[in-house]
């Protein structure tokens, strides 16, 4: 063979080969697994409080049932970043407060949205977030109006912690200036500083059972504060009367009355109808996974998925639930 048919031999199996990669390439990208879709952001929030470890689970479920998925968890302050996140395309599924919710489809400046996050689809509300607020016994903390001058924790600034705590306070009377410190601390911090006797009080809003709270229970004496009926009704929707069962932490003997906080799951307008529709689904036929890492997703009730959604819900999420004949 001359030297001229031996190149033109090599250049041949060389394009050959160079095409067959970029068709392999190209398979690839447009194959199910690879779409930008299934990048699935789970936005929590704190490590120590509900929505990261049942993002993990999330994770795992969307991981297992979800062909292609690739599922990743991230840490957050919660409720308002979550959305602002969403809103910009940085994420794919969050857990946000019904409160912040609301307050970020009408862009409400002093909760934290810059303008009306218009982006957001709702998934599903899930459990109620209960407004607990636990103090040292021995700061003399045993009612709203007992934190008059003294040292509480609020959550990261406008995360939908520090806006229920806004409006607790507000409710009884009491603003930030009537404290002798307010600290922005997500959940574990607050408790740190409270077992080194540097804090007073926490008000931190989860579900019930948190972990923080637990660790604090099992290391110090503590209160857990009434909030009573008629403050409830008076701070109004979305807070709900509702009541901290006894013994839900170590040294608390009788049941709480208090007020919660629906929570939901929320997604991007922009995200596929069939990736929504399976993500819906799998938050309810993977239940008990959920509520393994977490009792508070017992509350999760298929009845209740569409219980006072302040966004428009995603078409996906919208098809699961007319397959269930939640909707007509």
């Amino acid at each position: 063979m001359s030297i001229l048919n031996l190149n033109r031999l090599n250049f041949t199996r060389a394009f050959t080969s160079a095409s067959g990669a970029l068709a392999m390439a190209a398979a690839i990208l447009s194959s199910p697994a690879a779409r930008a879709d299934d990048f699935l952001n789970v936005l929590t929030g704190g490590t120590s409080g509900v929505y990261y470890p049942l993002g993990v689970a999330l994770s795992k479920i969307y991981s297992e049932k979800i062909p292609g998925a690739r599922p990743s968890v991230q840490a957050t302050k919660a409720s308002v970043e979550n959305l602002v996140l969403l809103q910009a395309g940085k994420g794919e599924i969050a857990f946000t407060l019904g409160d912040s919710l609301a307050f970020a489809w009408a862009g409400d400046e002093e909760a934290g949205f810059k303008g009306k996050q218009d982006k957001l689809r709702g998934l599903a509300a899930i459990y109620p977030n209960y407004i607990q607020v636990v103090a040292l016994r021995d700061s003399g903390i045993k009612t709203l109006a007992d934190l008059k001058g003294k040292s509480l924790s609020v959550g990261a600034p406008k995360s939908g912690t520090e806006l229920n705590a806004r409006a607790i306070l507000r409710g009884a009377g009491l603003a930030y200036k009537d404290l002798s410190k307010v600290e922005y601390l997500p959940f574990g911090e607050s408790v740190d500083l409270m077992k080194n006797r540097q804090l007073d009080a926490t008000l931190q809003s989860a579900g019930l059972g948190v972990a923080a709270i637990k660790d604090l229970a099992s290391s110090v004496d503590i209160n857990v504060v009434e909030i009573p009926g008629p403050l409830v009704e008076k701070i109004g929707a979305p807070y709900v009367k509702a009541t901290m069962p006894a013994n839900t932490y170590t040294g608390q003997s009788e049941a709480v009355a208090g007020t919660a906080v629906v929570n939901y799951l929320v997604t991007r307008a922009s995200l596929s109808d069939d990736l929504a529709y399976r993500m819906t689904k799998a938050i309810f036929e993977q239940r008990e996974d959920l509520v393994a890492a977490h009792v508070a997703a017992a509350d999760i009730k298929l009845e209740n998925a569409l219980q006072g959604m302040p966004v428009p819900l995603h078409p996906g999420a919208e098809k699961y639930f007319r397959e269930k004949g939640l909707i007509k």
